[in-house]
């Protein structure tokens, strides 16, 4: 177990070592299963949940109690990173190194007792992610990860796919809050590679996504609409894992502009060129 002294002494103004990084890896892996574990206890028994003002994104009493639990440890082990959070938003001095924290990935879910949820703790240095971790508490599994180390489930290494064709690929994907007002919305996506591949799923939880792709669980992920605390572990697994992240727009990936193709290596660039393929349709179809 690391001590609060190690990670307080890491130099967060230069490049990370192998064993800065193992350091950091448990504290986001410690952290994201205490807020696991608080989900778990309110997990069929929520006091309250609430609307953020758009259609299916909610708040609950949950989210809100995991977070500070995270925030707390967070804040204990590494004083000097800066914490953006979901629920509470910025907080600690800025710098080249931030943690991202979604409480409750997945709070639909888990509001509707379906339990496809997680807490997510990604690390990002100098606008990228670097390391992270995503408890999945109802299934027992904790996915965590550094660059030196690679990626594990539990204690056990995983790796992406080796999945390189689309008919042969399953996929998974999600819709953004904001669907109901924009055309870019990935109805259109979804129909077009749910017709070129085995399946299209939607689980819910972008973080739980990314993080089986990679454990080889799905192949490729692709969605818009995100925010850093979705993608910044899930984001770090994938690549640690030997897969691709980027952005399926052809820019380069980005955490904050909410867009990601994450996919086995081989899978990248014929999933990228379908998606180019397509085009929007609006939501007024469905009288929306």
């Amino acid at each position: 177990m690391t001590s609060a002294l190690d990670c307080r002494q890491v130099a967060f103004d230069a490049a990370l070592d192998a064993s800065s990084q193992q350091q950091l890896a448990e504290v986001a892996k410690t952290a994201s299963n205490l807020g696991a574990a608080v989900l778990m206890q309110h997990y069929g028994r929520l006091s309250s949940i609430e609307s953020k003002g758009r259609v299916g994104d909610l708040v609950t009493n949950a989210d809100l109690a995991a977070e500070k639990v995270v925030l707390a440890y967070l804040r204990e082990q590494t004083p000097a990173i800066a914490i953006l959070a979901e629920e509470t938003g910025s907080s600690g001095t800025p710098g080249a190194l931030c943690w991202c924290v979604d409480p409750l990935d997945g709070t639909t879910n888990f509001a509707h007792g379906y339990p496809f949820f997680a807490t997510s703790v990604g690390l990002i240095w100098k606008g990228q992610p670097l390391l992270g971790s995503v408890a999945v508490p109802f299934l027992n599994e904790t996915y965590w990860c550094s660059p030196n180390q690679g990626s594990f489930v539990n204690d056990n290494p995983i790796h992406v796919s080796d999945c390189s064709s689309l008919q042969d690929s399953l996929l998974v994907t999600g819709f953004a809050y904001d669907r109901h007002e924009l055309i870019d919305n990935n109805y259109a996506e979804f129909c077009w590679l749910t017709h070129r591949c085995r399946g299209v799923r939607r689980g819910g939880a972008a973080a739980v996504d990314l993080a089986f792709v990679a454990t080889g669980r799905l192949d490729g992920y692709w969605e818009r609409g995100l925010a850093p605390w979705d993608l910044a572990a899930g984001a770090a697994l994938v690549a640690c894992a030997g897969g691709s992240v980027g952005d399926y727009k052809n820019s380069a990936f980005d955490v904050v502009n909410g867009r990601i193709l994450a996919t086995s290596p081989g899978l990248h660039l014929p999933l990228k060129q379908e998606l180019a393929c397509v085009t929007a349709f609006s939501p007024k179809l469905y009288g929306a």
